[in-house]
């Protein structure tokens, strides 16, 4: 998960969960890992803001069951859903809006 700053898009903060699937195939998070880390990122003025996962073999590009997880863990659709893809030797990164099964992408700014 990645929080920051409320009132902005600024990530500031990244907390690496563990995969509760165990699987090389599903990434799967765990709901009270989940919660206990929006109580530490609120503990520290912060807001989670979404969710970075790696496809290791398709692109960056939210499967079924990335639309299927946004529904359960983002029901308002207030979260972004970051996509690393493995698949080519150049690392790929998208950003998107998950909302009522509408996948939309944002752009993604990295500041140094």
């Amino acid at each position: 998960l990645f929080a920051g700053p409320p009132g902005t898009t600024s990530v500031d903060t990244f907390y690496p969960m563990r995969n509760a699937a165990a699987s090389s195939q599903i990434y799967q998070l765990d709901g009270a890992e989940m919660l206990a880390v929006e109580r530490q990122a609120d503990d520290a003025g912060s807001l989670v803001m979404g969710v970075m996962h790696s496809h290791t073999h398709t692109t960056a590009y939210p499967s079924p069951t990335d639309v299927a997880d946004a529904a359960r863990f983002d029901p308002f659709g207030a979260w972004y859903f970051v996509i690393v893809s493995l698949k080519l030797l150049d690392p790929v990164l998208r950003c998107y809006k998950i909302v009522d099964g509408n996948i939309d992408e944002v752009a993604v700014v990295l500041d140094r």
